[in-house]
């Protein structure tokens, strides 16, 4: 069993930085893929970026890449979602998950309850 607490979202100007943060419990967290997902008003919840096991591979969205970058920490439980540059389209909750596939999000068991983040213009 993993759980999930998402934080870090705000209210900041297109341009701005935001890191999110995901702090799991679970002693089996070093065996979970790590991904953020996003999901808009009135959109599906898409992939935004994914952290292998052993941190070794990292896997991104094509609209950001080069602009977010997902790292953990297995020592402190963490996952960590930088992301830079921010513009309005980005706004959405942003949600926390632990699975063992990659870019779906039906390969993902554990979701956090999501953070918001809102870029104004």
């Amino acid at each position: 069993q993993v759980q999930l607490v998402e934080s870090g979202g705000g209210l900041v100007q297109a341009g701005d930085s935001l890191r999110l943060s995901c702090a799991a419990s679970g002693r089996t967290f070093g065996g979970y893929v790590m991904a953020w997902f996003r999901q808009a008003p009135g959109k599906e919840r898409e992939f935004v970026a994914g952290i292998s096991g052993s941190g070794s591979s990292r896997y991104y969205a094509d609209f950001v890449k080069g602009l977010f970058t997902i790292s953990r920490d297995s020592a402190r439980n963490m996952v960590y979602l930088q992301m830079n540059r921010l513009k309005p389209e980005d706004t959405a909750v942003y949600y926390c998950a632990a699975g063992l596939g990659i870019f779906a999000s039906s390969s993902y068991t554990y979701w956090g309850q999501g953070t918001q983040v809102t870029v104004s213009s």
